[in-house]
């Protein structure tokens, strides 16, 4: 039997999993600071220092390049969240300290290093592997999107050395998993929450649902554009940005007063775009508009939080505040580097108002779905809900309103996708 090995290459995090004869998973697990995971960071780190006159640049990725970062005081380039530029057709490539690197050699470099702490462990892991991908694309408006974005993505595969790619949606795998514990056949929606995309199935599950046909058995799929970092970027927009700038004006040299771009604050709030402002262009114009802003020391938090790339960081606090407000209706979010700190007290309710686009962008696709393939959803067994904004409140309220609290089951948040995946992988083996 070949290797059955399934890969979920996150916006946010990936994983890889092994399943075995039995259908028994195990996963890689990776290092970091704070010792093993099995989840594996989606970042890359490039340090200006690491050059190398015949190969360029060398990068170090997941876990490590975290420790690297946080080790060099935020010198060097963070690359985060890879996957959201994959149906962007206007994203070709990014220059890192004079070398272009493409979309797809990035997304590579990932699954190189996470190709090799696994084989360290499980052993050679051979030429097939099956992959998650979402039902829509992060940014895709149409099917093309998504077929030139899962084309990019095999390439980035392909180059990591792997000859046979099967791709497989990230729901649909998610069920996999939920199935591998039930001893009866049930009707289950699938909500699966990502980074950067939430994605929905209908799918029959169990042991004689297992016995039929998988075209049989998925009744639909559908997805949206929008999750985790969407919500973390409504708490950077309405709660940090307006201490770091926005809003605020500056005098022009003829003496007229200007807004601070918008621009700016639009880029801050993907943290994947956060060290494109280190750019020539951008680092003057902030300058200039220092010297001239009414608010400067709102200018200077901005510039430090650029300057030392501090996108992580940020990140790490927004993070904190949500994860706070899915236990608690209040907190503080916080955040500190070196003189620069940003206080402000935080609700639940104002988080849910902010959020309100995205939660109802989500409702609508659940409805959608359960229209398109004439499900009512008191025909719905269960919903199994995976993926870290499972545990947003206003998130599980969708699911709530619409299928009672009874029938929400969640579990292996950060593994279920991968955990799937092996088993497709062994299923399309005993094909």
């Amino acid at each position: 039997m070949r290797r059955c090995l399934g890969l979920d290459l996150g916006t946010t995090n990936s994983s890889l999993a092994l399943a075995d004869a039995d259908r028994a998973v195990s996963l890689a697990r990776f290092p970091h600071s704070g010792g093993l995971s099995e989840t594996f960071r989606s970042i890359l780190y490039f340090h200006p220092d690491a050059q190398d006159a015949r190969r360029g640049i060398t990068s170090i990725a997941g876990g490590e390049a975290i420790d690297r970062y946080l080790e060099a005081d935020g010198t060097g380039r963070l690359i985060q969240s890879l996957k959201s530029y994959l149906a962007d057709t206007g994203f070709e490539s990014t220059n890192v300290f004079g070398r272009t690197y493409s979309l797809t050699e990035l997304l590579s470099f990932l699954v190189r290093a996470l190709r090799k702490i696994a084989e360290e462990q499980m052993g050679e892991l051979g030429p097939r592997i099956v992959v998650g991908r979402p039902v829509h694309f992060s940014g895709g408006r149409a099917d093309d999107d998504d077929a030139f974005a899962e084309g990019r993505l095999r390439t980035a595969i392909a180059a990591a050395g792997f000859e046979e790619i099967v791709f497989e949606y990230e729901p649909v795998a998610a069920a996999y998993y939920y199935e591998s514990r039930l001893d009866h056949d049930e009707l289950v929606l699938i909500a699966d929450f990502g980074g950067g995309t939430s994605d929905f199935s209908l799918i029959r599950v169990g042991p004689s649902a297992r016995k039929a046909k998988q075209a049989d058995r998925i009744l639909g799929n559908d997805g949206v554009g929008i999750a985790g970092d969407a919500l973390d970027a409504k708490i950077l927009h309405n709660l940090v940005s307006p201490s770091i700038g926005l809003g605020s004006s500056y005098q022009s040299m003829l003496g007229k007063e200007l807004p601070v771009p918008v621009w700016i604050y639009a880029k801050l709030r993907r943290w994947h775009h956060l060290s494109f402002l280190k750019s020539k262009r951008t680092t003057e114009l902030l300058r200039e508009i220092l010297d001239q802003s009414l608010e400067p020391e709102k200018i200077q938090a901005l510039v430090h939080i650029i300057d030392h790339d501090l996108g992580y960081h940020l990140y790490r606090a927004v993070e904190r505040s949500k994860v706070a407000l899915s236990k608690s209706d209040r907190t503080t979010f916080l955040f500190e580097d070196d003189t620069l700190r940003i206080e402000h007290p935080l609700s639940r309710t104002d988080f849910e108002a902010w959020i309100a686009e995205e939660t109802d962008a989500m409702s609508e696709c659940v409805d959608r779905l359960l229209t398109r393939v004439g499900v009512d959803a008191r025909e719905v067994d269960r919903v199994f809900m995976t993926g870290g904004t499972s545990f947003v409140p206003a998130v599980r309220n969708i699911f709530d309103t619409r299928f009672g609290s009874a029938k929400i089951e969640a579990g292996g948040e950060m593994i279920s996708v991968a955990s799937g995946l092996a088993l497709r992988a062994l299923d399309l083996d005993r094909a």
